[in-house]
């Protein structure tokens, strides 16, 4: 019965994302007056999702920290987590920076420079982001949305009551029932995920335009293209050879992730579906509840793709020629940068302004760049969402949880 059901929900999802482009596609003009309630609908179903991220997050934490039994367990998981995707964001890169080369897209093509006041993401800010990893105040952290923070402040605490033993039982029991009651709220708000989608995809394509997605049609052919090509081969590959999971199935089974993190474009907000999903691959809640949200906050091999695809794509539009030298230099950054960019819509914004920078683009391509970011970022936080539902079935099998 869950299987026909989760079967049912990832085909209404797909319904719906289809119904949601044409909807989008058919509100300029006379069907305008729709568009408070699609707000409406998309911004509860957002909240809905985004209600449950840090409470699930937390308490499956500190529930499969407890579950592992052992601080070098977890840490084997945290490190293993990393070395993937770190590993997997270096292909990305340079995959994104070979293939818009060879295929030479952007040549030829001439580009109306719109000016966007953006500011850049500055490479101080990796190191930030390291120096604030402990949060001086774990509420603000939770109230500030800092996944980072919220992970770390998580393994500290699941890593005392382990060394504490019996004496943190009361607050483990209590992680236990809210880490089920969120799993509980979550599986309610999945029935309502076709609506979800439905209007936020619309949204998107209603603030977009068809002219837009005309106009920039063959780049973002050729980028959706690379994704499913490294999606199909470098995670299908994964989890075949280290997950020795059947690739059909595990596609099959990530669908409602997958579409849920195309129509909202956070892959962020999609970590409660996310869960579920690997729950139901069997993969055990010590892995999934440390390796989903560590990959939502630096897993964006699709971003690094997205980064270095538009970066050569500009270039050759405006005639700026790129010598492999500084390539490398782009490549570099677009990996530092890329594990920084948050998991929410437009995360990517500033990274690409620091790119083009460094890459001598003229500041007019970041008005062009923002008014394709939404329509290529659904495809990147699709990606990124199966990279990390991939690194958690790989090492299901490449991490052995041993039973109590």
């Amino acid at each position: 019965m869950k299987k026909n059901l989760s079967a049912h929900l990832t085909l209404a999802i797909f319904i719906c994302l289809i119904l949601g482009i044409v909807l989008g596609l058919l509100i300029p003009g006379r069907m305008e007056f729709l568009l408070p309630a699609i707000d409406l609908v998309s911004g509860l179903y957002m909240n809905a999702l985004k209600m449950m991220i840090y409470p699930l997050v937390f308490c499956s934490l500190v529930v499969g920290i407890h579950g592992i039994g052992s601080v070098s367990a977890t840490g084997k998981i945290g490190a293993q987590s990393v070395i993937f995707y770190v590993c997997t964001t270096l292909l990305a890169s340079l995959l994104g920076l070979f293939l818009p080369k060879a295929l030479g897209l952007g040549t030829g093509v001439s580009i109306e420079m719109v000016e966007a006041d953006v500011a850049a993401t500055q490479f101080t800010s990796l190191l930030d982001t390291v120096k604030n990893l402990i949060p001086a105040n774990p509420v603000a952290a939770f109230a500030n949305g800092d996944m980072l923070q919220v992970l770390v402040f998580a393994v500290i605490v699941g890593i005392t009551c382990l060394a504490l033993g019996k004496k943190a039982d009361p607050f483990v029991t209590l992680a236990y029932s809210v880490n089920e009651i969120s799993v509980k709220i979550v599986s309610v708000v999945m029935l309502f995920t076709p609506v979800g989608v439905l209007c936020s995809i619309a949204s998107v394509v209603y603030a977009n335009g068809t002219e837009t997605i005309v106009a920039l049609g063959a780049v973002l052919v050729a980028l959706y293209l690379t994704f499913f090509l490294y999606a199909l081969i470098v995670y299908g590959g994964i989890v075949k050879l280290l997950g020795k999971y059947g690739v059909r199935q595990f596609f099959s089974k990530v669908m409602p992730a997958a579409l849920n993190a195309f129509g909202t474009c956070s892959s962020s907000a999609t970590l409660p579906i996310s869960k579920r999903c690997a729950d139901e691959m069997g993969v055990p809640n010590e892995i999934s509840s440390l390796a989903l949200p560590l990959g939502a906050t630096i897993n964006m091999d699709a971003v690094s793709i997205l980064m270095s695809f538009m970066i050569v794509f500009f270039a050759n539009a405006c005639g700026v020629d790129v010598p492999f030298s500084l390539l490398a230099v782009v490549l570099l950054s677009n990996t530092l940068l890329s594990i920084g960019t948050p998991g929410v819509p437009g995360g990517a914004i500033a990274s690409f302004a620091a790119l083009a920078s460094i890459a001598g683009l003229p500041a007019g391509v970041m008005g062009v760049y923002i008014s394709v970011n939404t329509l290529c970022d659904m495809g990147a936080t699709c990606c990124n969402v199966l990279g990390d539902l991939a690194c958690s079935v790989a090492m299901k099998e490449t991490v052995k949880i041993g039973k109590k």
